[in-house]
């Protein structure tokens, strides 16, 4: 039971930091300036993803302690928790992610939406992004890959927030955008279209530390385990979902988003092609949660190359 409440808060943690990351980038990156400060609904959104980051990694902080512990009892003692703080790494990465979420929840609070604090919001969300490869795999590895590989994860974790912040960015504009108003069905489409290299260059970056965090996970040597342990099985599971969204997003860039171009004159034509978008983002968005449970789940596991240690 502890063991699936240590993977529903890495869960609610990886969602709250990518949401935090990638959602103000966008609003730099993918819409005019005075586009973005018109949306109401990035406010809302910002909230949400801090208050879930802040409170998951505490609760965390807890429940790891207890799983460690042996019991949320024994979890709960200050010495348990004293322990988990200044003995392990795992206790300050939990207590940096809820402090540097709840000072990000303080910028979105008490200052106004502006170009400046989404700078500001988008540090915190790379500092809570990497923490998750502070404490992971990443870190594990020793001798000279350990910083190869360190970084590998860190790229990895920050690629896979710029993609999935955007998503949820482009589906909540998706969803709260009105039918038959021009304006907005041009900055809809702006965002797409400006999102489109950007995620392209998240992809590769995705693939190339995809590689290199195999290349330490897995191993030549240890190839065969893909199949015969839980941890190649869900790296196989993670592949197949990331081939999903793969498509998806490729559909969306190069016949969804043209689509939309085409019918911005035509109403009728465009309501069609509005409602085929905010499908796809939605499938997409369900895939990708999907694909978050898996790796939170990978996270409690050892990883195949731990087999010739005998692990």
């Amino acid at each position: 039971m502890l063991d699936l409440l240590v993977i529903g808060l890495r869960l609610a943690q990886y969602c709250g930091a990518v949401i935090l990351l990638g959602t103000p980038l966008f609003l730099l990156y993918g819409l005019r300036a005075p586009d973005a400060l018109a949306q109401t609904w990035p406010r809302r959104l910002l909230v949400a993803a801090c208050a879930v980051t802040a409170l998951a990694s505490a609760a965390g902080l807890v429940a790891q302690t207890a799983v460690m512990a042996g019991s949320l009892a024994e979890g709960l003692k200050p010495a348990s928790l004293g322990f988990m703080i200044t003995g392990t790494t795992l206790g300050p990465a939990f207590l940096l992610r809820a402090g540097v979420a709840l000072a990000a929840l303080a910028v979105v609070l008490m200052a106004r939406p502006s170009r400046r604090q989404w700078m500001v919001l988008v540090v915190a969300g790379l500092v809570v992004s990497a923490s998750f490869a502070w404490t992971g795999h990443g870190a594990a590895t020793e001798g000279p890959g350990h910083y190869p590989h360190l970084m590998g994860a860190i790229l990895h974790s920050w690629a896979a927030a710029l993609w999935l912040g955007a998503l949820a960015a482009l589906l909540t504009m998706a969803a709260r955008h009105p039918p038959g108003d021009p304006l907005s069905d041009r900055v809809l489409h702006k965002a797409l279209h400006g999102f489109s290299g950007v995620g392209t260059l998240a992809v590769a970056v995705l693939i190339l530390s995809g590689l290199v965090n195999s290349w330490f996970m897995v191993g030549i040597d240890q190839i065969g385990g893909l199949v015969t342990t839980p941890y190649g099985w869900l790296l196989i599971a993670k592949l197949g979902l990331f081939g999903m969204m793969l498509a998806l997003a490729a559909s969306n860039r190069f016949y969804l988003t043209p689509d939309m171009a085409v019918a911005l004159e035509d109403p009728e034509d465009l309501r069609v092609a509005v409602s085929r978008l905010k499908h796809s983002l939605a499938v997409e968005t369900v895939v990708a949660l999907a694909l978050l449970a898996v790796v939170a789940v990978m996270g409690t596991l050892a990883p195949v190359s731990a087999m010739d240690m005998g692990l």
